[in-house]
């Protein structure tokens, strides 16, 4: 398995927070914990997010994400970018949330720079069984 740590990308050392310290197709690594079942990640919470298949990923099932309060949301579909239902990505939108796919390390990445801004980002880790 390759397994990569996200560069540091400031100098924030903050150990109260859920960061992203490393990640795989088929895990991500926090500071706390890894990662291999499909979960939700903000700063101050993991979910478990029972969604197997990227044809689990409904609005419903999103709705577990916004409950949350992020103002964006990234969600990783693995080891390449894969789009739901585009009623997903409008559920998002219609809720006043920002919604991006991305391959995991994007979305790590990008996680990470969104959690270092102080936003409220929600991480949606899909990884199927």
């Amino acid at each position: 398995m390759q397994y990569r740590s996200p560069m540091q990308l400031s100098s924030d050392t903050r150990t109260d927070v859920n960061a992203v310290v490393g990640y795989a197709a088929d895990v991500v690594r926090l500071r706390t914990r890894a990662l291999r079942t499909s979960a939700i990640v903000t700063a101050d919470r993991v979910v478990d997010w029972p969604v197997a298949s990227l044809a689990d990923i409904s609005p419903s099932a999103l709705d577990s994400v916004l409950d949350l309060g992020p103002e964006v949301v990234l969600l990783s579909t693995g080891g390449t970018q894969r789009f739901p239902d585009p009623a997903v990505i409008a559920h998002a939108y219609g809720r006043g949330v920002g919604f991006e796919v991305m391959d995991v390390g994007a979305a790590c990445r990008t996680y990470n720079v969104l959690l270092g801004e102080d936003r409220r980002v929600a991480l949606a880790l899909l990884f199927e069984r």
